[in-house]
């Protein structure tokens, strides 16, 4: 007891820390981030020696000064950063989706630093509508009547059944009400927006005629769900949308297809699995399809609904629209994107995403030939490098069973486990985020882009000459 009233009587005073580090950096960080970090750092000291943490016997004053700067450095940097994408996932949800063009990233800067015209209409010098900006392009590319964006294709979904299906039932496939990444359940989004939902079918087949016994006087539409990263195969079928949409016509109900991740280019051609586009669901007759902006679509995060124009218009009004508006730095980054979908050549070129979908493996391997050139002798004493052939994915819910051949950088340290390099790897000033995969780390090509080599290169170089600190 004596020994822990000691250990805290020894903590350092916050005031003359706080003064301290003020004359150290000369008022460059300011004074609040300096109190937090001492206060922060102080106490969380205190709550080890009241833990009675074993072998615990304070700190020096070169430890407390150590742990400040740390603290204050972790706290000056940006929570949102950029990595390096070294897993070969090219839609990876979980470290942004994909990535914008340079023309749209400066459309998008150019939104953000001038006044726009947002909601002013340039021909009359009155009150314009945002969703103008981009309905007419999205129309145009599909073939769609009228369209409308929000922020993204789970609040398309929603804003969609709840003004079409509220207090109404909507029917749809029972193989078709998956799950998706963040726990979206179609269900779930269904039961949210007010619509009744009427599970038809089994989970494996479904036939036209389970659709036409289930309706009924309170059945407002009929829904098809693209399954995403969710397949069945064997002993099934499901309703093609075609014979949907005539059921419909006859029995004057409105069919809905949420695409989840849409694409306006037939990605079949170049060697990937086929997926429907928006233009084929819209020629099909459907009234409504919803799906993302990014994605397969490779613009910014976003919800598109385009269809029949009474259909969307309805859409239109719903005051929930409000709560879902996009604001302009989608819009303009969203509207770039479009554009270059009027030639195929220019988008598959200037969209990152449809880039490197579609680019060869020779090009990954080129790659790592120059990455090794300038690391390879240089770590090997410490870490076994090599280029190895590897299976990149789509992501994103879209063409789960593809595989997209590819090249890696394989890193197998000689004095510190996977585990750790793993670890470390993602502490780095700009992250490298790999995989571990038959006793290497991965750093997967495909999804590196031409810009990080250098860097690249220059990182893992950085890393490994620290190598002695973790042997």
């Amino acid at each position: 007891m004596e020994d822990k009233k000691e250990l805290l009587r020894n903590l350092p005073k916050v005031d003359e820390c706080i003064s301290n580090l003020s004359a150290e950096f000369e008022n460059t960080i300011p004074m609040m981030l300096v109190k937090l970090v001492v206060q922060e750092c102080i106490d969380t000291e205190r709550q080890r020696i009241l833990r009675n943490d074993d072998g615990y016997r304070g700190r020096s004053d070169e430890d407390w000064q150590y742990s400040f700067r740390c603290a204050l450095q972790k706290k000056l940097q940006s929570n949102l950063r950029r990595v390096i994408n070294g897993t070969g996932v090219v839609i990876h949800t979980n470290l942004g989706r994909s990535l914008l063009s340079q023309n749209a990233t400066h459309a998008l800067a150019e939104a953000g630093s001038h006044y726009t015209n947002l909601e002013y209409n340039l021909e009359t010098g009155k009150r314009g509508s945002r969703y103008n900006l981009v309905e007419g392009i999205i129309c145009e590319l599909t073939g769609a009547e009228a369209a409308l964006v929000v922020n993204n294709n789970a609040a398309a979904v929603l804003l969609v059944l709840e003004t079409l299906a509220n207090n109404k039932e909507a029917i749809v496939s029972r193989g078709q009400l998956v799950e998706i990444g963040g726990s979206f359940r179609i269900p779930d989004v269904m039961k949210k927006s007010g619509a009744k939902l009427i599970e038809v079918g089994a989970t494996n087949r479904t036939h036209l005629k389970d659709y036409e016994d289930a309706i009924s006087d309170e059945t407002a539409l009929l829904l098809k769900v693209h399954t995403s990263n969710f397949r069945m195969i064997g002993f099934t079928s499901e309703v093609p949308v075609e014979e949907m949409v005539a059921l419909a016509r006859k029995n004057g109900l409105v069919v809905m297809e949420d695409l989840g991740s849409g694409c306006l280019i037939d990605l079949s051609s170049f060697g990937l699995p086929k997926e429907p586009t928006v233009q084929e669901v819209i020629n099909a007759g459907v009234d409504v399809v919803t799906f993302s902006g990014d994605k397969l679509l490779g613009g910014p995060q976003a919800g598109i609904i385009a269809g029949k124009r009474e259909v969307i218009e309805k859409v239109k009004k719903n005051p929930l629209n409000r709560a879902l508006r996009i604001d302009k730095f989608t819009l303009a980054s969203l509207e770039n994107i479009l554009r270059n979908y009027y030639d195929t050549n220019t988008a598959l070129k200037n969209i990152p995403t449809l880039a490197m979908l579609t680019q060869g493996a020779d090009l990954m391997k080129n790659r790592g030939r120059r990455i090794l050139r300038r690391i390879e002798k240089k770590i090997s004493p410490v870490c076994a490098v090599r280029l190895v052939p590897v299976v990149s994915r789509v992501g994103g819910g879209a063409m789960p069973e593809y595989n997209l051949a590819s090249w890696a950088i394989e890193l197998k340290p000689r004095h510190i486990g996977l585990n750790v390099l793993e670890k470390e790897f993602r502490k780095l000033t700009v992250p490298i985020i790999g995989r571990i995969e038959n006793e290497g780390l991965l750093i997967d090509l495909r999804t590196v882009l031409e810009d990080e080599i250098v860097e690249l290169a220059s990182l893992i170089l950085g890393f490994f000459g620290a190598e002695k600190a973790f042997q």
